[in-house]
């Protein structure tokens, strides 16, 4: 190795160690605004004075959109650059959110929501794909620790909702507030990013065999679609709890308002544990069987929540649930990358099958809630645990083909 080429190398390793502390403070970011939104459900709900089949609609428009602009990720990102794409759609996102907050009926809440899902997709998926291109260039299994960034800024988010749902502040006005730190923070993060295009020394993450972007359909193959079904069944099982663990506590245990928040903020803080150690567990256990483990603690964890008596049972459960969902997400993403020529579009592919938690998760527990209980009809997630346990098989550790 020549002089030049070793500082090249520096300088690239350099660039992806600062890429990657700057791809965990989107991360973060992103998480708090969520966090923030999620934990005023209860409030939203009162507003628009939804019945829960109404709501799970409503929730359902999240997905829509994000289903609908996810498969383009990958070519906006070659386009603009993941600096132009994460800025665009933090801002677009944080202010459908606000509308969200300040909607007078359900139509005008579900149109809110949809709006944001269109700009929530492709964040989601362009930091995912920075993640993966640190990730690569570090030889680190970092995507579950960005994703404990994720979670702790949701905490964080959520601990916030929590404390202004108890000092029953306005939603709109809360919203407004939190999706302007947001956008600030992420915007000075994302001056850090790696270039996408090879424009600069660390442009070399992007490897020549995806010079030209596919659509999410002729990507996926048997591997990718068994990684997307597998991801399809932690993403429903998270956003179970983000969308309703809050209400089961407020309807069905009684809570008051700050208490059900307090309920999410438990599982986040125990899914952020469970990611933090993640890297470790994976190490330690090989993918396939930390999946399988997850899968069962938290089948345990729901169980516990749905028929335990009293509010701490109820809390430990929720705890349980968390730790047991956490790695599901982050492992299935280093696994559709890890395993593929083209990473980004097959982490675009997989992500769009895994967001199909918006399609499927809101419309089925809200309409099985009407018909028999919200505390029956969670009892789904126990089963989609199981699929975990079933699926992990197919993201096990792999070398990228071409890799030597």
């Amino acid at each position: 190795m020549t002089g030049s080429d070793g500082g090249s190398t520096t300088a690239m390793r350099r660039g992806a160690r600062t890429a990657a502390i700057a791809t965990a403070v989107v991360f973060g970011s992103n998480g708090a605004l969520y966090g923030s939104w999620v934990t005023r459900i209860p409030a939203i709900r009162d507003q628009v004075d939804a019945r829960p089949a109404a709501l799970g609609l409503a929730l359902l428009c999240i997905g829509g959109g994000s289903l609908l602009s996810m498969p383009a990720t990958g070519m906006l990102v070659r386009r603009f650059g993941s600096r132009t794409v994460v800025t665009a759609t933090a801002i677009f996102a944080a202010v459908m959110f606000t509308a969200a907050g300040l909607a007078p009926s359900v139509v005008a809440l579900g149109l809110a929501f949809a709006l944001a899902g269109l700009s929530w997709g492709v964040w989601d998926v362009a930091m995912n794909i920075q993640g993966h291109y640190a990730e690569r260039l570090l030889g680190r299994q970092l995507m579950p620790r960005f994703h404990a960034c994720w979670s702790g800024g949701s905490i964080v988010g959520a601990a916030a909702g929590a404390l202004v749902a108890s000092l029953h502040l306005p939603v709109g006005a809360h919203l407004a507030v939190a999706g302007t730190l947001v956008f600030v923070v992420t915007l000075v993060a994302v001056s850090r990013y790696l270039p996408d295009r090879g424009d600069g020394p660390e442009g070399a993450v992007t490897p020549s065999e995806e010079g030209t972007h596919l659509p999410a359909w002729k990507v996926l193959d048997v591997r990718l679609l068994l990684i997307g079904l597998l991801t399809l069944c932690g993403t429903v099982g998270e956003g179970a709890a983000s969308d309703w663990l809050a209400l089961l506590f407020t309807d069905e245990r009684d809570a008051s308002p700050g208490v059900a928040a307090a309920a999410f903020t438990t599982f986040t803080i125990a899914m952020t544990a469970g990611r933090f150690i993640g890297t470790t567990t994976i190490e330690r256990l090989g993918r396939t069987n930390a999946l399988r483990a997850s899968g069962a603690v938290a089948a345990l964890g729901v169980v516990c929540t749905l028929t335990l008596p009293g509010l701490p049972a109820g809390l430990a459960g929720a705890a349980l649930w968390g730790l047991g969902i956490s790695i599901v997400f982050p492992a299935t993403m280093s696994a559709a990358g890890d395993g593929s020529r083209r990473p980004a579009d097959a982490i675009a592919a997989v992500s769009t099958v895994g967001y199909g938690d918006f399609l499927i998760g809101p419309p089925l527990i809200g309409f099985l809630a009407d018909a028999h209980g919200l505390d029956n009809a969670l009892w789904v997630v126990v089963g989609l645990a199981a699929g975990i346990v079933a699926l992990a098989f197919a993201a096990r550790q792999t070398r990228r083909p071409g890799s030597g």
